[in-house]
């Protein structure tokens, strides 16, 4: 394990930060201030903290629409996402894209997208981009299990390997397609084997495992800056919500599930508890230190709603700004 005690600790921290801060948007959402619906990713935050970690600065980064955690833990502000949910002009799209258009350039962001699987191919044009440049740097393209039996995952996944592209293609499986078990939507439940037609590595892990997550990453991401292609990385984890903040709050919301399923999984797989129960075995951190950490995480986030509170909203101006036909 590769990992300082100082990393291990930050990325505690970042699972805490990903977890409060949709938490908080579940509540500003009942009150009206987030605008439109959202995708929280609670039960997923070990995917996006492992896969990120693995990351350098200069690595970019594609999302789907649940990707709250993956912009937190790229390092994308608090205050800019928190306004961009509120739908502020200070947000990073200026308040017009929501929950499901977030970017930011500067950390190599290149931005989220509501359309199932519309970020695999852009990752893969992303990865021949690198290699055309010869820059060192590696891609990395979240998407969902339902994404994996498109299309567009197939052909790119087949060019991606053909070029050996420098691209990271993770799947996070919740195990449902919105509210299509994977069961029925997949005649193979193993996605990480799909690699083998398409002569890559594939590697099925367990995403409740942020260690777990980040040591394929950075094995794939190693691999891909030595000239050695894609990789396909499949994290086995549950959504422990509703699909999304609509579903969530409304009655039966989570009933597509069988019954006691969701609390099984929050009792025994919480990917936050089994972290900080590995951190404890280890010695690193204590219910005091946790305590501070929650403290801290808690009054980042109010700071962010306090800024998104006080932010302008979009102006008329802008309404036909950055639409292309």
């Amino acid at each position: 394990m590769r990992l300082t005690k100082d990393k291990l600790l930050e990325m505690y921290r970042q699972m805490v930060t990903i977890r409060l801060f949709e938490e908080t948007i579940r509540h500003y959402y009942e009150k009206g201030n987030v605008v439109g619906t959202g995708h929280p990713s609670f039960g997923e935050e070990a995917v996006a903290v492992g896969a990120c970690s693995a990351l350098g600065e200069e690595d970019y980064l594609i999302s789907n629409h649940r990707a709250h955690g993956h912009l937190l833990a790229k390092g994308v502000s608090l205050r800019v996402m928190m306004a961009e949910l509120f739908a502020k002009a200070t947000g990073c799209t200026g308040g017009k894209g929501g929950s499901m258009h977030l970017s930011d350039f500067d950390r190599h962001v290149l931005g989220t997208n509501g359309i199932v699987g519309g970020g695999i191919a852009i990752a893969g044009g992303v990865g021949l981009a690198i290699k055309m440049r010869g820059t060192n740097q590696v891609c990395l393209c979240f998407f969902g299990d339902g994404a994996s039996n498109r299309g567009v995952f197939h052909e790119t996944l087949n060019l991606a390997s053909l070029k050996k592209v420098p691209t990271i293609f993770v799947c996070c499986n919740n195990q449902y397609a919105l509210s299509l078990p994977q069961s029925k939507g997949c005649a193979n439940s193993d996605i990480s084997a799909r690699a083998l037609a398409y002569n890559m590595p594939g590697f099925r892990v367990d995403g409740t495992d942020v260690i777990a997550v980040y040591e394929s990453v950075k094995a794939a991401g190693d691999r891909a800056r030595k000239g050695g292609g894609p990789s396909l990385i499949e994290c086995v984890a549950y959504l422990l919500r509703g699909h999304s903040l609509r579903m969530d709050t409304m009655p039966g919301g989570s009933d597509y599930r069988p019954k006691g399923e969701m609390d099984d999984w929050a009792k025994n797989k919480d990917p936050i508890k089994i972290f900080k129960q590995k951190l404890v075995k280890l010695g690193y951190i204590t219910d005091e230190i946790a305590g501070r950490i929650d403290t801290a995480v808690e009054q980042e986030i109010s700071e962010a709603v306090d800024f998104a509170m006080k932010s302008s909203e979009p102006g008329a101006e802008t309404l036909f700004q950055n639409i292309y036909a």
